[in-house]
């Protein structure tokens, strides 16, 4: 356990939690230890980055956090909650209310057209009574996200970017504790990687809690602090600070020579 991890999950406010976190996968022969024990504080408001080597973990990671995989054993609590003693339809309704996913792929329906894609979960998740505010609410989203123009556009008609842009307007229009997002620029150019991180940028700067696996490093200079994970275990961390334009390249640079440290 990482004596510093676990000094400020201890003394700090957190808003997501786990405590000896472990997933062993038992379909192989010998079982597969995924996660190893695994001791993570995530602060108000933080922005954190998860990395490692394909293989270490991060993935797997950030779903038993999030409660989409059910951990072997270990606790994850959020905002104080225990999460992994919940029920499967109790874990939904935490995932719906109270967290916001953006992934590679945006995984919309191809019957619904970007603006209904984005609002059909908000209102799954509110009552009839929120139904105007939650529409409101993505509305106010997709103007902000610079996507409001494409709002009656099928999702085959719209670019990568813009479509990563609306999977975080979905995402936050439950208004989420925490923002977890799995590799959201892999599938994106150059290009559109800058549009969609500064989104989340915005994001992250408007207080929301964002939690990112990635595997580049210029995506990951934009978190507060990088965690590395290998063979399943947090083997150090770096303090990034708040993510600012001009020391784009020089965080990028250091963030790098860390990593190369650690073997990446």
């Amino acid at each position: 356990m990482n004596q510093a991890m676990t000094n400020e999950a201890t003394t700090t406010t957190t808003t997501l939690e786990s405590r000896e976190l472990t997933k062993t996968f038992y379909s192989t022969e010998p079982p597969t230890e995924v996660l190893r024990g695994i001791d993570l504080a995530v602060r108000p408001g933080e922005f954190l980055v998860v990395m490692g080597a394909s293989g270490s973990g991060k993935s797997t990671l950030l779903y038993s956090i999030s409660g989409m995989d059910r951990p072997t054993s270990g606790t994850v609590l959020l905002e104080g909650r225990e999460l992994t003693s919940l029920s499967d339809s109790e874990m939904s309704e935490v995932r719906l209310t109270k967290m916001g996913f953006v992934f590679q792929q945006a995984h919309f329906l191809g019957n619904l057209d970007v603006r209904d894609n984005i609002l059909l979960p908000a209102l799954k998740g509110t009552d009839r009574s929120g139904r105007d505010a939650a529409i409101a609410r993505v509305d106010a989203l997709m103007e902000r996200f610079g996507i409001a123009h494409i709002k009656d556009h099928g999702i085959t008609q719209v670019s990568g970017g813009q479509l990563q842009r609306a999977s975080i307007c979905r995402a936050l229009a439950g208004e989420p504790s925490v923002l977890f997002a799995d590799e959201p620029t892999g599938a994106l150019n150059s290009s559109m990687t800058g549009e969609v991180m500064d989104a989340f940028t915005g994001v992250h700067r408007d207080g929301t809690t964002v939690v990112m696996v990635t595997h580049d490093p210029g995506v990951a200079a934009r978190g507060d602090r990088v965690i590395y994970l290998r063979d399943g275990q947090v083997v150090d961390e770096k303090a990034m600070g708040s993510w600012q334009e001009p020391e784009a390249q020089q965080r990028e640079d250091e963030l790098l020579a860390w990593l190369r440290e650690l073997g990446f």
